[in-house]
């Protein structure tokens, strides 16, 4: 019986695959404690910024991470800030006989969606134990960002 992927002419079936994840940098600031535990917490202003970064490996590997920095505050304490939390969360990715014209919207939309759940969670336990109550990122519709991106990006062009 032969294998339909080493027969001559065919090309190989592509691979997608999650080698590894890994933190790159945590941080973690709670700036006014003790003091902000004390009274009744209003509902915090929250500021999450966002930023997706790939680059190339070896052997057809990439690595992808997730830049987050999210800012909690307290609107009725003139802006004190509760907590700072800041991380790269990152992976590495075996993306094997995929088309060129589909490789930066696997990187861009399918790595990303692949890694946020796990980033979400160490953000959450994260805020935990800095005190808090679970801190959960918004899901986020990585293929509406990876449009938008290419879309500003061709209106700079033009």
């Amino acid at each position: 019986m032969t294998d339909q992927n080493t027969t001559p002419g065919t090309a190989e079936a592509p691979v997608f695959r999650l080698q590894k994840m890994y933190i790159k940098d945590l941080s973690f600031e709670n700036p006014n404690a003790p003091a902000i535990f004390l009274g009744k917490q209003p509902e915090p202003k929250v500021e999450v910024n966002l930023a997706v970064k790939n680059k190339a490996l070896e052997n057809d590997h990439w690595e992808v991470s997730l830049s987050i920095t999210a800012t909690v505050s307290n609107d009725q304490k003139e802006g004190q800030t509760l907590f700072i939390v800041e991380l790269e969360h990152a992976g590495v990715f075996l993306l094997k006989n995929i088309p060129e014209q589909h490789i930066q919207a696997v990187l861009g939309v399918d790595c990303p969606t692949m890694l946020l759940p796990f980033t979400r969670q160490i953000i959450s336990q994260v805020s935990i134990d800095g005190g808090f109550i679970p801190f959960l990122i918004e899901p986020m519709n990585f293929l509406a960002l990876f449009e938008n991106a290419k879309k500003q990006k061709k209106e700079k062009e033009n």
